[in-house]
């Protein structure tokens, strides 16, 4: 959390510059390989690229229309039916924003009434905290138990009241890889039928899990699509982070309330990008598939190396994030650790302590992301064994 500024709005006060920001700043000034944010070091695929090039050309550059371009809507449409099931109006009930970030925080300046509260997992990606403050929303939090980041229903129950307006959901769950499986999204949705809720669905990494597990939308399962909004983009599925071409779809009245607060963030994004991302869309199964297969074999490096390097490894489901335990190697406080760690050993992680509201419950876990090269991350795990006793300086 940041220091106190005094030009800042009470609500806002304590969230500083992201540790993303700070880690990757940290990467760049001394030469370290930077596995603390979350973005892949090779372009997507050649045809997307082209994709972009051609709208360009072709004289794509205009503002697109405010809820993106048609063609996206319906690709977004299609590729729901296509994996899911999911019948989804492109006219109504899909809109395109500035990635999935800001489709979040206009969900919550939305749907959000200052005092209402919002039911989050915790660890929780630090943009959802901060989303809530904006919208004067109070966060309530259901702790993932290690070691199997299972939660527990009771607890769940406990946190929902009458100033609960919604539950905000990751799956696959950044930073810990956790894939919620369909038991526990029955009680998920069975509470938010019960207590009238809405359910905001991040689900950016739909196309990234492993070991053959399925990635199941909340909004398919029995009488959660008129209470669900789903959001996504092509950042992860496709490797254009720098693009933010994400959506939301729902209920139209779900859609277009959040469309009143988008409109005023940034209005629209990236009209050829959003051209690019139809193609993208579009693409192959054999795509998707070898993605998720190409980064299991990533993860399966990255996290054997961790073990051999002495950490407790705690191997994703999805994502492309693992979580390390610093304690096997003597170690206690992961943001002492981290900010030291480019110095030691020239590697970046990311303290997963910022991702709690107690951030002693996280203290002795680091996240690194694995969404590099192989050879990269073969020359990061050599680094990182040299902080095991007696192999490296402490």
């Amino acid at each position: 959390m940041g220091e106190r500024n005094p030009h800042l709005v009470e609500r806002l006060q304590g969230f500083g510059t992201t540790i993303f920001t700070e880690m990757s700043v940290l990467a760049a000034r001394t030469g370290a390989i930077n596995l603390g944010q979350g973005f892949p070091d090779a372009d997507g695929p050649d045809e997307v690229l082209e994709a972009a090039v051609a709208a360009i050309r072709a004289g794509h550059n205009q503002y697109p229309p405010g809820t993106g371009i048609p063609a996206l809507r319906r690709a977004v449409a299609d590729h729901q039916q296509r994996f899911y099931g999911l019948e989804v109006d492109p006219d109504t009930e899909v809109l395109v924003a500035a990635g999935a970030s800001e489709a979040i925080a206009a969900a919550m300046l939305a749907l959000v009434e200052p005092g209402d509260e919002v039911v989050v997992f915790e660890p929780y990606f630090d943009h959802y905290a901060t989303s809530i403050a904006l919208a004067g929303g109070r966060r309530r939090v259901v702790r993932l138990q290690e070691p199997d980041l299972h939660f527990d229903v009771a607890d769940l129950e406990a946190v929902i009241g009458p100033d609960t307006r919604l539950i905000l959901l990751n799956s696959p769950h950044n930073p810990t890889g956790k894939v919620f499986d369909a038991e526990e999204l029955g009680h998920i949705a069975a509470l938010a039928i019960e207590h009238d809720l809405l359910v905001v669905t991040d689900e950016v990494y739909e196309h990234l899990i492993f070991d053959g597990l399925p990635h199941l939308p909340l909004a398919s399962l029995p009488d959660m699509a008129e209470r669900t909004l789903t959001i996504s983009s092509a950042g992860k599925s496709f490797g254009f982070t720098g693009w933010k071409i994400g959506w939301a779809h729902g209920p139209a009245e779900l859609v277009s309330a959040v469309l009143v607060a988008k409109q005023s963030l940034t209005y629209v994004s990236g009209g050829p990008f959003q051209h690019a991302v139809v193609t993208a869309l579009g693409l192959g199964d054999a795509y998707f598939a070898e993605l998720a297969d190409d980064l299991q074999d990533r993860r399966d490096l990255f996290c054997a190396g961790l073990e051999a390097a002495g950490f407790g490894s705690h191997p994703p489901s999805g994502t492309y994030f693992a979580t390390a335990d610093i304690r096997p190697l003597g170690y206690e406080d992961g943001v002492e650790f981290c900010l030291a760690l480019p110095e030691r050993c020239g590697v970046v992680a990311v303290p997963s302590g910022v991702f709690y509201d107690d951030e002693v419950a996280g203290r002795h876990l680091v996240r690194f992301a694995f969404c590099k090269q192989p050879e990269v991350l073969t020359e990061a795990v050599e680094r990182l064994a040299t902080l095991a006793p007696g192999r490296g300086a402490r």
